[in-house]
């Protein structure tokens, strides 16, 4: 059964109660830009994770949690920016973050895409803003694809676990038909 993903997920805040508010005025946001990034998983993409420095234990959360043995779904092709290159906080020009794409690219045949959570004028984020179809969870920037946040919100560390709960809930929606990630 497919349902259009925009309903879908307004239906699943609500699920959620109040907890979830604030999110429902930002759904089409959300919606958008999270179609798009089921809908690379779905066609058989590797994801790679970037967070800022701040955020590295949400990274570590995302990665153990998405294959978690617990869940029963297909594992997810995730990895962290990091694991790949260990010396990316390192990288200090184009060139280099050139020389580092380039290395993915040939590793995963242009068959991945970056998912960015964390400020937007952070350096980590600048290979992900290379690419047209780079997932992003930023903070205070407007980016093209990209669901916005701001740093300095108090209960922001909440809104990224709630986030990644009702990403993980679409995903599953989605690889079990319930909804159509491409609408």
């Amino acid at each position: 059964m497919s349902s259009d993903f925009a309903q879908w997920s307004l239906d699943a805040i609500r699920a959620e109660g109040g907890s979830l508010s604030w999110l429902e005025e930002h759904r089409f946001e959300w919606s958008k830009t999270t179609a798009y990034a089921l809908k690379q998983i779905l066609n058989g993409k590797t994801v790679i994770l970037i967070t800022d420095e701040k955020r590295k234990w949400f990274e570590h959360y995302i990665i153990s949690s998405m294959n978690s043995l617990s869940l029963e779904r297909p594992l997810i092709p995730i990895l962290g920016i990091d694991s790949i290159y260990p010396y990316y906080n390192a990288l200090s020009g184009g060139e280099m973050i050139d020389m580092v794409d380039d290395m993915i690219s040939l590793s995963y045949k242009d068959d991945y895409f970056f998912w960015y959570i964390g400020k937007g004028d952070d350096r980590r984020s600048d290979i992900a803003k290379r690419k047209d179809d780079s997932y992003f969870w930023i903070f205070d920037e407007d980016f093209n694809n990209a669901f916005r946040l701001k740093s300095y919100d108090p209960i922001l560390d909440i809104k990224l676990l709630q986030l990644y709960r009702l990403f993980d809930a679409s995903l599953n929606a989605a690889m079990f038909g319930e909804i159509d990630a491409g609408a």
